[in-house]
């Protein structure tokens, strides 16, 4: 099959469209013939080397943790899903013709796989720093960097959850954070006292690692009520970074309830093939996305 592999850590150009190997599903796995894979941030900064401490890595390397596609092979132990079924989930070495999957879930109806593929990491992430900031109904959660596909994520699992956010983007993206239900300014010089000139925050999310981190910790006024998953210097104001996934069946569970009533749709901003893998990383480095990119196979 055909995979995206890198032998030594570094820029896009370390990633190669390799023949490799097929995977094989063991026992509670199932294997895909992959039909997307969602691009993460996460890809790229495994790739550069930085330290991960729930990724680590040995070269050479496959790239990528979401997907969807058909069921073709079920391991040992599974049960409730068969060959022939359209299942999105998260694995490991996913831009490839065949991945492995160690959680997953049946695509809803009306989804496509491009989409699909954009869910799994997103969703577990927005759930878990919901959770981990402790923001509650009535209160107003702060994003900063909402366009993404996180947030994006946050902004419509909050409103399902009455929780008011405030959401900062570049001044492309203002009408795309409304139309989530979020209170929308721009990033750039003044932008704290936009923010202040729109309410009280409860805590804040800084999604794009954009430098922000002590103003953040200003406008909630407790490092506690302030998470990062982008900024590995957080820990230095008192803040903390979120690295670590946290239960992807469940994340998944709930993705599929909420898309199937309507209340999350995180859009495919742009589409790439295997070989243009270096291409998707450097416009995923770049930031400014609105929702996701996707592989397709």
């Amino acid at each position: 099959m055909k995979k995206v592999s890198f032998t030594e850590f570094g820029g896009p150009d370390v990633l190669r469209l390799v023949d490799a190997e097929e995977p094989h599903a063991g026992p509670g796995q199932i294997r895909i013939a992959v039909r997307a894979a969602g691009v993460n941030p996460v890809d790229w900064r495994i790739r550069e080397g930085q330290i991960l401490g729930a990724h680590p890595v040995e070269l050479p390397s496959g790239v990528g943790q979401d997907a969807s596609g058909v069921v073709d092979e079920v391991g040992e132990g599974v049960e409730g899903v068969e060959a022939g079924d359209h299942v999105f989930g998260e694995g490991s070495a996913t831009y490839a013709e065949f991945a492995v999957l160690s959680a997953w879930a049946r695509m809803p109806e009306g989804l496509t796989f491009e989409e699909a593929a954009g869910y799994p990491s997103v969703v577990e992430t927005a759930l878990r720093v919901i959770r981990e900031v402790g923001v509650r109904s009535g209160q107003t959660l702060l994003v900063s960097g909402a366009s993404g596909g996180v947030g994006s994520a946050v902004l419509q699992i909050a409103r399902d959850r009455g929780i008011t956010v405030i959401g900062t983007a570049g001044a492309a993206n203002q009408e795309y954070l409304r139309s989530l239900g979020a209170v929308a300014t721009t990033y750039g010089e003044g932008w704290v006292e936009r923010v202040r000139r729109l309410g009280h925050v409860d805590a804040a999310l800084d999604l794009a690692g954009s430098g922000v981190i002590r103003e953040l910790v200003e406008l909630t006024g407790d490092p506690r009520k302030v998470i990062s998953i982008a900024d590995l210097g957080a820990p230095e104001f008192g803040v903390r970074f979120s690295g670590v996934a946290g239960s992807v069946p469940e994340a998944l569970g709930e993705a599929v309830d909420l898309i199937s009533r309507g209340k999350l749709h995180i859009p495919v901003e742009k589409s790439y093939t295997l070989a243009e893998a270096a291409a998707a990383h450097i416009d995923s480095h770049a930031g400014h996305t609105r929702g996701r990119r996707v592989l397709v196979v």
